[in-house]
């Protein structure tokens, strides 16, 4: 995996990992260059990020107290297994006013049994409760 020092990866991983962590098409993160951009040899996949690189990320935020960063960075790369259109047809729903409890409740279910995505789901059902407390449920 990462170079560790004292059971940490070391950052910026760039420098210290960047042959061994990926870009979504395997590529690694070593041969995404500025120049290989500019020449035309990168696809847009070999610039979207792996959920392992954002795993790794996470564990050093959080190794470096920064739970809230840990989190999301988690959440992200729960993130990485959806599509585009899935991914802006989820945020769509969770706009104020564009979902009821029950369509919250099911997206949350999905997520976590479609996606392997908990983290996620945790959020949107909290978001839902949020929601509902709060008159920001959609109103047939």
């Amino acid at each position: 995996m990462t170079e560790i020092q004292n059971d940490h990866p070391v950052y910026p991983l760039m420098e210290h990992a960047a042959d061994e962590l990926t870009a979504v098409d395997g590529r690694p993160l070593s041969e995404i260059t500025l120049e290989a951009a500019t020449s035309g040899e990168l696809s847009a996949r070999d610039l979207q990020i792996s959920a392992e690189t954002l795993h790794t990320q996470a564990r050093i935020a959080h190794q470096a107290g920064y739970r809230q960063l840990a989190a999301n960075l988690t959440r992200a790369a729960e993130l990485t297994a959806l599509s585009d259109e899935e991914l802006l047809g989820m945020y769509e729903m969770l706009r104020p006013g564009r979902s009821s409890f029950e369509n919250l409740v099911a997206l949350a279910q999905k997520l976590e049994s479609v996606y392997q995505a908990p983290e996620n789901a945790r959020f949107v059902r909290e978001a839902a409760l949020v929601y509902r407390s709060r008159g920001l449920l959609r109103q047939d």
